[in-house]
């Protein structure tokens, strides 16, 4: 086998908005790896993309048509989780065989340049049923309703015959055994508890001096938890991130800020946003009915979630100080969100304020990410740019 494809034929990305309009669904960040890198690790080998022919599309794209390179490759759809059960049987896949699952569709193809017989057209041979456990994340909440189990079988791929780091004296631990820290973590005068699930330091990562964290729990690459930050499970906090007040149950995918105190509960934050001090988000309503939040790709734009749903705030975007956002608010990308009281319950992309009558101007939204980016010591991508002015122009 020579290298991963990634397709997004079958798992209706539409669904997952607001995150995939600026990502691949592969690139969603779950547990502590995304799925690209969940992938990678286990079957060893690079990835690239289906040439798809839209705004997405970049160098990692491969069209598969006659004249394909010579060699071996496994098409992946984008939205299922790998675990060693399902790698082991998707390597001994023939060529122009494909796996499927009965609830949950498609899974891979292994093929040559044998089987390719027009532009993303493979000659199918045969096909095998896959019955075993299975995770696909096909709607935003399913992000963080699943983050349990990804953190769980991310820490067992991550620590795989490897000693985590030593966790200095000055804490307090409980369940020491399923605790991991990388080199260059760093946590001193807090309490971390992995009775309930795992707890993962990455490399170069801190936890401040009295902060309370119980797993399962990750804290990604060059991540930062501030003094005195409440943490429950099971909770990911992405690279760069910077994480303070109380957080549960949530996903911040990378290079965001909840820095001060205030409520994140049951929610999924994108990348290079920013919560301003204060800023809670209900996530049960005061009946404790189902909650019901935004979705263009549902009846009615409207889909049930369950009891618990908090914020949902596509990439690129930020809120004042003491924003309070309703029992599951969905965020677009690139808005700047201020306004008083409780909010609307969906804030469109590039809104200017809460209610979605002024837009935010492009030219002024650039400035400002590159004015968040620059505070991380990064800058905008031409891709970046490119991908943000099609949402802006179309969505």
């Amino acid at each position: 086998m020579q290298c991963i494809i990634f397709s997004e034929e079958y798992c209706q990305p539409e669904k997952l908005f607001p995150f995939s309009l600026t990502r691949r669904v592969h690139n969603t960040r779950i547990g502590i790896l995304t799925i690209r890198e969940k992938w990678e690790r286990l079957l060893q080998l690079p990835s690239f993309e289906k040439w798809e022919g839209d705004y997405k599309d970049d160098s990692r794209t491969i069209r598969i048509e006659p004249g394909i390179e010579a060699g071996h490759y496994l098409l992946i759809h984008s939205n299922i989780l790998p675990n060693p059960e399902l790698v082991a049987v998707v390597k001994t896949l023939a060529p122009g065989e494909f796996l499927t699952h009965d609830n949950y569709g498609p899974i891979a193809l292994h093929f040559t340049e044998n089987e390719v017989h027009g532009l993303h057209q493979i000659r199918v041979k045969s096909t095998r049923q896959y019955s075993g456990a299975i995770l696909t994340i096909r709607y935003p909440w399913d992000i963080f309703q699943l983050n349990d189990q990804a953190i769980r079988q991310d820490f067992e791929l991550l620590r795989a015959g490897r000693t985590s780091a030593p966790i200095p004296a000055s804490n307090q631990v409980i369940g020491e055994g399923d605790i991991f820290l990388e080199e260059g973590a760093n946590v001193e005068c807090s309490i971390i508890n992995a009775s309930n699930g795992p707890v993962y330091l990455g490399s170069n990562t801190l936890v401040m001096e009295g902060s309370l964290i119980r797993g399962p729990f990750a804290l990604c690459e060059g991540a930062v938890v501030k003094m005195g930050t409440r943490i429950y499970g099971a909770t990911t906090i992405g690279p760069h991130c910077i994480a303070g007040g109380e957080i549960k149950n949530s996903v911040m995918m990378g290079y965001s800020n909840k820095a001060h105190d205030g409520y994140l509960g049951d929610a999924v934050i994108g990348e290079w946003c920013n919560l301003g001090a204060g800023t809670s988000a209900s996530n049960i309503k005061n009946n404790a009915g189902k909650v019901t939040v935004y979705n263009p790709s549902s009846e009615g734009n409207k889909a049930e979630v369950g009891i618990k749903c908090g914020l949902l705030m596509g990439d690129y975007s930020r809120c004042a100080i003491n924003t309070s956002f309703n029992t599951g608010s969905v965020v677009g990308v690139c808005s700047s969100v201020f306004g008083d009281g409780l909010l609307p319950k969906y804030i469109p992309n590039f809104s200017w304020g809460a209610e979605g009558i002024r837009k935010y101007d492009f030219e002024r939204a650039q400035r400002d990410i590159r004015n968040w980016k620059s505070l991380k010591q990064m800058d905008m991508t031409q891709k970046e740019e490119q991908i943000l002015k099609f949402i802006f122009d179309n969505y």
